[in-house]
């Protein structure tokens, strides 16, 4: 190969390693503000309300038991006895869960977030055992008022009074659980309840909440059903339980779950979180919707970027063609502008996104860079069809990278389609071309 060609091709290696230098300090930029992005959201919620996980109700019945014992003083037996208190805890038979959702920005600065509202009718059956459930010396226990608890994971996001439909009663929730394992919420007393015989109790409540990120509800129902619609195109089902019918479009979502105690098993759960104290596994079994974008524009400048020495090399590959095929001359510092526009792109692309929302900012951010190369290579080319052929390739490209970022799942069949696509361009250009006798130097 021509010794100035390949010194001219060392060249241009070395200036798309250099170039990787701004690349890096610009992506280091996105993770920065993206930090800062993540901050404010975590402010705002702090100010008003985090992710909402609904768990419960929870029938909870106090108890005293007198224990026996028997013990031998002076040849005689005698009895000891002594009383312990536990709690006996009862999951509802069915649980219902309807919940319509509205979703509004927040804004500090130029960062936004998105919180829910979360407006929920509850309602169910608890079906209990006669005697609560205790079928061994019934005699030695002492039943206190039962009561209902709620476990809410920020109360600070209920928006209204809370108050309890139990059979024929209306009662009202009072603040805490009064239960540690359970966290946050509120509980209602249920007064004196005849536990003597099986009975069944229904309950209802309504409860407004507010919060930010993702919505939970824990199923503790025997049989549970839950069904949310909310005007948020976006939903990303999280949680053990993916609903079993879903509706997406423009203007929002439904979505419904429904589990059963078998899917579940949150009766061994519960069981496990109240006598060995872990408690991880009972609160697992939630499910809901996250509220945030999936794709904001700071992953998707980060992906682009993750293109940008691909993109490089593209160009240069396309300005090296031109150079050879036309017999041009292109000093290493036109090549350099050239690298340095296509750089600054996607700082461009990070600062306007903030501001403009990403489709219109990449527009831009393009165009603007197609329009500068366009403008320069029309001296540097000696040519304006050529600097209009050059910047209508360079426009391509730039849509094809914006259908990189827009097609997720197809990203790596549409990479390597124009990774082909492209060599097989330069190869069919080439193929007459002596590399032996070829080289830059001579001027049309």
């Amino acid at each position: 190969m021509n010794r100035t060609l390949s010194i001219k091709l060392g060249t241009i290696a070395l200036l798309v390693v250099l170039l990787l230098i701004p690349l890096l300090m610009i992506s280091g930029l996105i993770d920065e503000r993206q930090s800062l992005r993540d901050e404010v959201i975590e402010n705002i919620a702090q100010s008003a309300s985090y992710s909402q996980q609904i768990s419960g109700p929870v029938l909870v019945v106090p108890y005293r038991k007198t224990e026996r014992s028997w013990k031998t003083e002076d040849g005689k037996s005698v009895e000891q006895a002594k009383q312990v208190s536990g709690l006996l805890y009862f999951l509802p038979d069915t649980f219902e869960l309807k919940s319509n959702i509205d979703t509004e920005l927040r804004s500090r600065g130029i960062y936004q977030t998105r919180l829910f509202h979360a407006n929920n009718n509850i309602s169910g059956q608890f079906k209990v055992p006669a005697n609560w459930g205790i079928t061994e010396d019934v005699d030695d226990y002492r039943f206190d008022p039962a009561f209902l608890a709620v476990g809410i994971s920020d109360i600070r996001g209920i928006e209204k009074g809370l108050q309890l439909q139990f059979n024929d009663q209306h009662l009202d929730f009072q603040a805490g659980t009064t239960l540690s394992w359970l966290g946050g919420g509120v509980h209602v007393m249920l007064g004196d309840l005849d536990g003597k015989t099986e009975t069944r109790f229904d309950y209802a409540f309504d409860l407004s909440l507010q919060g930010t990120g993702q919505f939970h509800v824990l199923p503790v129902g025997r049989s549970t059903t839950v069904s949310m619609a909310a005007n948020w195109p976006h939903p990303s089902f999280v949680g053990n339980y993916l609903p079993s019918s879903r509706t997406i479009d423009a203007g929002g979502f439904s979505a419904r779950w429904q589990t059963s105690y078998f899917s579940t098993n949150l009766k061994d759960a519960l069981t496990q979180c109240v006598v060995n104290a872990s408690c991880e596994e009972f609160r697992s079994r939630a499910f809901g919707v996250s509220f945030v974008d999936p794709v904001d524009q700071y992953l998707k400048s980060e992906r682009a970027i993750k293109y940008a020495l691909l993109f490089i090399a593209l160009t240069f590959a396309g300005f090296f063609l031109f150079e050879i095929l036309k017999n041009l001359s292109v000093h290493p510092i036109q090549y350099a502008l050239v690298g340095a526009a296509l750089a600054l792109f996607y700082l461009l692309l990070l600062s306007l996104s903030e501001h403009l929302g990403f489709g219109l900012a990449y527009l831009l951010s393009a165009g603007a860079c197609v329009l500068l190369i366009g403008f320069y290579l029309c001296h540097v080319l000696h040519s304006l069809m050529r600097a209009a052929a050059f910047a209508v390739g360079l426009a391509v490209l730039y849509a094809m990278l914006y259908g990189l970022l827009s097609a997720e799942d197809y990203a790596l069949l549409m990479g390597s389609l124009l990774l082909f696509g492209m060599l097989g361009v330069f190869m069919v250009l080439t193929r007459r071309l002596d590399w032996y006798s070829v080289g830059p130097g001579r001027q049309q």
